[in-house]
């Protein structure tokens, strides 16, 4: 598989969807006027067509309901991705169970993709404690968070900012927000940047020439701008109306997220022939593709220099072990690990202590992970050895494919399959399992001129970190990976806000 396995872009690209609905969270007003705004809250609903490129890929909705004591709010996003000439089917839903004080009880969260699935369901205790049960596929798994306060889900956001207060240009709030996909709370700050109107068709009509459903009535409402005021946000615009209703979003990389009528979001997109999709010229890997301007030869690449601009680079781990950053310039040297390393497996250094444990989605103590990354390393405890047989391994035992999922170890190691995202994750799990310390790792790497997303391990070799890739079969990983963040999927999305802005100029190549 070449280095366009870069598919986590895809899923990214699903939870950036899901995160327009964050956008709409900004506003803490007191409980009072919100539980009484509460009580009389009606049931209703709203769709929304996904377009690329002007073309329609995909379809959401936000539904609330009612009931006798608690509201259900209902979130689905359905999208046809156009991926390397084929058509890629992602469905995810979020439900959300509230009091009637708007406060979070619990909520269910799917992702569903070809041959893939990913179901979480989390119970809110207090404000102190949120258990989540995870449905992996291959099993089931259980974590329990410590919560330093109240935390919010995108798909409930659109109620505060109902009923909170005036939406005015200048006012910002800071939430504590938990992704169900990612596992991960953080504290995001909102801003609302601009004043606007729009106008949207609210119904339908069919037209038998065109086979199709046209507008037949429009709205017209009023609109607020809402940005995240930090460098991490998803880099999406979001407009709503007063009732916190979307009415439009887009995304630096081309994604629109605009309010319509049902027929006009959902049937029309049920009916588009599925060879449409699939022979977009806008497909979501090259799209996110950044030129370098320059060819390289990344196997015999020693060294890489580049210059990074378009976006802020404060917050990602661009310096560390094989990278030396100075201003905007970025060094990345490759590794050469010696032959043997100065400790044995499973007497690693006390203060790799974390990336040695087991994680959600990275079961390195599971026995069927255990036995397998026993059997790859046999007879030997030299970590050098073992990192190099476990990367050869990964890369000669799944199937290279486009996977739009959430990755778990115990996942791809039942199916065998799947792009850098599940290789890695084995990788760090089997490393683990047998006392080698491993970490995720994710950037860009150079492919034929241009630098994609992708995402690799690291293990500790010689006292140090080393950038390994088992999706290429690289030990080490060559020259022309550029790591930008450490760590999990939560981390791994904090490049989202790079897609459609970053910039790399080659400076110098040593081989």
């Amino acid at each position: 598989m070449t280095r366009r396995t870069t598919a986590w872009v895809v899923l990214g690209v699903w939870l950036v969807a899901l995160g327009w609905l964050v956008k709409r969270e900004f506003l803490v007003p007191a409980p009072e006027p919100l539980t009484l705004a509460a009580l009389s809250l009606p049931p209703g609903a709203n769709y929304y067509a996904l377009t690329l490129a002007g073309q329609q890929v995909g379809f959401a909705s936000t539904t609330i309901d009612t009931l006798p004591d608690t509201l259900r709010v209902t979130d689905v996003i359905v999208l046809d991705l156009p991926v390397m000439g084929t058509r890629q089917r992602t469905d995810g839903l979020t439900e959300a169970i509230l009091t009637r004080e708007l406060s979070l009880r619990s909520f269910t969260a799917s992702l569903r993709a070809t041959g893939t699935r990913y179901a979480a369901r989390g119970v809110v205790s207090g404000d102190t404690l949120l258990t989540v049960e995870m449905d992996l596929g291959t099993g089931r798994d259980t974590l329990r968070i410590h919560l330093e306060g109240p935390i919010v889900l995108p798909s409930v956001v659109p109620l505060t900012v109902a009923f909170g207060g005036r939406l005015e240009i200048g006012r910002s709030v800071t939430l504590r927000l938990f992704d169900p996909a990612v596992l991960a709370q953080r504290p995001t700050t909102f801003r609302v940047v601009a004043e606007s109107t729009f106008v949207f068709p609210d119904s339908a009509q069919y037209d038998s020439t065109l086979r199709r459903f046209v507008p037949a009535t429009y709205d017209t409402v009023q609109a607020w701008a809402v940005v995240t005021e930090d460098t991490r946000g998803l880099g999406a615009t979001t407009w709503i109306d007063a009732r916190g209703n979307v009415v439009h979003a887009s995304t630096p990389v081309g994604f629109h997220m605009a309010r319509s009528a049902f027929e006009l979001a959902y049937e029309n997109f049920r009916q588009q022939p599925p060879e449409i999709v699939a022979s977009l010229s806008s497909d979501i890997i090259q799209q996110t593709a950044i030129g370098a301007g320059v060819q390289l030869d990344p196997a015999n690449l020693r060294r890489l220099t580049v210059r990074l601009g378009g976006a802020p680079l404060a917050g990602y781990d661009l310096p560390g072990g094989r990278q030396q950053l100075t201003g905007d310039t970025l060094t990345v040297t490759r590794e050469t690990p010696s032959r043997r390393g100065g400790w044995r497996l499973g007497r690693a250094p006390d203060s790799l202590a974390q990336w040695l444990a087991a994680e959600p989605l990275v079961q390195s103590t599971d026995t069927r992970i255990a036995a397998q990354a026993r059997q790859v390393i046999s007879g030997t405890r030299d970590p050098r050895t073992a990192a190099e047989r476990l990367t050869q391994w990964v890369y000669g035992n799944l199937r290279k494919e486009i996977t739009v999922s959430i990755p778990s170890a115990l996942d791809v190691l039942a199916r065998r399959s799947g792009d850098c995202n599940e290789h890695t994750v084995l990788y760090v799990a089997m490393a683990r399992a047998v006392g080698l310390p491993a970490r995720t790792a994710a950037g860009v790497v150079y492919l034929d001129g241009r630098f994609f997303y992708h995402a690799w391990p690291e293990v500790y070799l010689d006292d140090t970190w080393v950038a390994v890739d088992p999706t290429f079969g690289q030990f080490p990983a060559d020259a022309a990976h550029l790591r930008f963040t450490i760590g999990g999927l939560a981390r791994q999305m904090e490049l989202i806000p790079l897609i459609g802005r970053l910039t790399i100029d080659v400076l110098d190549q040593q081989s």
